[in-house]
């Protein structure tokens, strides 16, 4: 009775992970050998874990990328396409938004400006 009044709660709460996490802790084994601090912290990581899946899920929404899924990893390389594979894997580290520098993306229709943008995004 305890354990379904507390899985009701975490539900209008909001925290939605944590009840199925204690849910499957309640239901599941291996878990009698971990300490309560341990139990606690797989319940607030998965909660935690939730939640910022769903950030970056509404981040992206928002940004309405004109090109979903593009990573950089789905670059082609092509020999027409003059791309510099280290100068991309460089870019995708991020560090030019730490140093304030800006990227111009040059090149002719076609020639995948747009989905590099996306990607690096």
């Amino acid at each position: 009775m305890l354990n379904e009044n507390t899985l009701t709660k975490l539900k209008d709460l909001k925290l939605t992970s944590m009840a199925d996490g204690f849910n499957a802790q309640l239901s599941g084994t291996g878990f009698e050998e971990m300490s309560f601090e341990e139990r606690f912290g797989l319940l607030v990581d998965a909660e935690w874990m939730r939640r910022e899946n769903n950030r970056m899920d509404r981040l992206f929404k928002n940004a309405t990328f004109s090109v979903r899924g593009a990573c950089l990893e789905d670059i082609e390389y092509h020999a027409d396409r003059n791309l510099d594979r280290k100068l991309i894997t460089k870019l995708g580290t991020c560090n030019y938004i730490h140093e304030k520098h800006n990227i111009i993306l040059l090149g002719t229709t076609g020639s995948g400006k747009t989905f590099i943008a996306n990607a690096l995004a």
